[in-house]
C-alpha cells in the first residue's frame, strides 16, 4: 500500500511543469532515494510531518542530540557519502567535536561530493593555514562556490591585505565575514573606508585584525567613524583601527551604556577618552565585569581611579585568572620577606605571565622589587602562583 501511494505521488509531481524548463517526464532523482527509508515527499522538498528515521539515526551517530537531529531539515541521501565526507574532514585535521559542529550548523555538508566539491576547498583553506576549528564555526564556507565566490573573494583580500599568511589569519579571526558577497558588500565597504579617509595601510590592518567590518552596512560604518572621532582619535592614530574593530562588534547603544557606567564610578570624560585610546577593549567587557574589576581595584587594592585609567590594560586582565593570583603571589613573597616593602603594586601587576614570573624569580628585577635568591622565589612561585586567598591579606601589601 505504501509503495503504491508513493508511486502515485511521484507521478503527480512529474506532471507539474518545471519553472526552470526541465522536461517534467524526466526521471526524478529522488526515485533512487526511496531505499534509504525517507518518504518521497520529503525527498521532493514537500514538507512532511515526521522526520526521516535514517537521517535522525545517522545525525545522532555524528554527535547530535535526538532533539537536534529530529529538528534538522536536511536529509542524508547516502550514508556512504556522508561517511566519506567525515573521513575527508578528519584527514584535514577536523576533530570529532569539529565534525559534530559542522553537522549541527550545516548538515547538508554531508551530502556534498567529498572529492569533487569539498577537497579543493579544504586544500585552499589549508594553503592559507585556516584552522579546521575556525571552519567548523562557519561550515557554510565549504558549501560556497569555489570558482564563483571563494577564489574571487580571497584574491580581493590578497590585493588589500597582502601575503597569504595574513589573509589566512584574517579569515581565522572572522571566518563568517568571508561569506559576504564580493560585489555587493566587500568592494563597497572598502571603497567607503577610503572615502572616509582611512589610508590603504590602515584598511589592510583593519581587515587583518577583524574582517567583521565587511559585514557592516555603509551607513553604520559612517556612524562608527563619527563616534570614534568624537573620542579624539584621528584616522592616522594607532588606536583608530582598533576602535573601529571594537565598535563594529558593539551596538551604539551598548558602548554608550558602558561609557555611562564608567562615568558613574567618577571617571572624567577626558580620562575615559584617553583610556579608550590606549585600550579600546575596556568597552568590550560585560557591565558586571567592569563593575567587579573597578570595585576590586578601588575598594580592595585602594587604587585611585585615575591610577586605573592611566593603566587601562589592568581592566583587560581577568580578575580571577590573573589579578587575584598575582596578588596572592606578591602577598606570599612579601610575607616570606622575599620582596621588599617598597613594591609598586600597580606596576607589579602588569605584564605577561612570563614577565611577572621573571620578576618574581629575579630574572628581571624591577624598581621596588628587592628580590631574594632565584631558587627560593621559584619554589614559592611553583607552590603559590595559582593560590586564591582571603582579600583581607591584601592589607599587608598596601602598608
Amino acid at each position: 500500500m505504501l509503495a503504491s501511494i508513493c508511486r502515485r505521488r511521484l507521478l503527480r509531481l512529474r506532471q507539474i511543469p518545471s519553472a526552470a524548463g526541465i522536461n517534467p517526464i524526466q526521471p526524478n532523482p529522488s526515485d533512487a532515494l526511496l531505499s534509504h527509508g525517507c518518504s518521497s515527499a520529503a525527498l521532493a522538498g514537500v514538507p512532511v510531518s515526521k522526520p526521516c528515521p535514517t537521517t535522525i539515526s545517522y545525525l545522532i551517530s555524528c554527535g547530535l542530540s535526538p532533539a537536534a537531529a529530529s529538528a534538522c531539515k536536511s536529509r542524508i541521501r547516502s550514508t556512504a557519502k556522508a561517511d566519506a565526507v567525515r573521513a575527508l574532514l578528519r584527514s584535514y585535521g577536523f576533530t570529532d567535536a569539529d565534525i559534530t559542529d559542522v553537522v549541527r550548523r550545516h548538515t547538508s555538508i554531508l551530502t556534498l561530493d567529498p572529492d569533487r566539491i569539498l577537497r579543493p576547498k579544504l586544500d585552499l583553506f589549508a594553503s592559507l593555514r585556516v584552522k579546521p576549528r575556525r571552519l567548523a564555526n562557519a561550515p557554510s564556507l565549504l558549501a560556497c562556490s569555489l570558482d564563483k565566490h571563494l577564489l574571487p573573494c580571497i584574491q580581493f583580500l590578497r590585493g588589500i591585505i597582502g601575503v597569504d599568511s595574513d589573509v589566512g589569519s584574517a579569515i581565522c579571526r572572522a571566518p563568517r565575514a568571508l561569506q559576504v558577497n564580493l560585489d555587493k558588500r566587500m568592494r563597497p565597504v572598502v571603497d567607503a573606508l577610503r572615502r572616509l579617509g582611512l589610508p590603504d595601510k590602515s584598511i589592510s590592518k583593519l581587515l587583518t585584525i577583524d574582517m567583521t567590518v565587511l559585514t557592516i552596512s555603509i551607513d553604520r560604518i559612517t556612524q562608527i567613524f563619527d563616534d570614534v572621532k568624537v573620542l579624539g582619535l584621528g584616522v592616522t592614530d594607532t588606536g583608530f583601527v582598533y576602535c573601529i574593530s571594537l565598535f563594529c562588534n558593539l551596538s551604539r547603544e551598548t558602548w554608550l551604556r558602558k561609557v555611562a557606567l564608567y562615568r558613574s564610578f567618577g571617571v572624567s570624560e577626558g580620562d575615559l577618552q584617553k583610556a579608550i585610546k590606549r585600550q579600546p577593549s575596556i568597552l568590550h567587557f560585560s557591565d558586571e565585569s567592569i563593575k567587579k574589576k573597578l570595585r576590586f581595584f578601588l575598594d580592595d587594592l585602594k587604587f585611585e581611579l585615575s591610577e586605573v585609567m592611566e593603566r587601562p590594560v589592568l581592566m583587560a586582565y581577568s580578575l580571577e585568572k590573573t589579578i587575584i593570583p598575582r596578588c596572592a603571589v606578591i602577598s606570599v613573597l612579601m610575607r616570606e620577606r622575599k620582596i621588599g616593602p617598597n613594591i609598586k603594586l600597580r606596576s607589579a601587576l602588569l605584564g605577561s605571565a612570563k614577565v611577572f614570573s621573571e620578576r618574581c624569580a629575579g630574572l628581571g628585577p624591577k624598581q621596588g622589587w628587592d628580590v631574594q635568591p632565584k631558587e627560593a622565589c621559584r619554589t614559592l612561585l611553583s607552590n603559590n602562583f595559582n593560590l586564591y586567598f582571603d582579600i583581607k591579606n591584601l592589607d599587608s601589601i598596601l602598608k
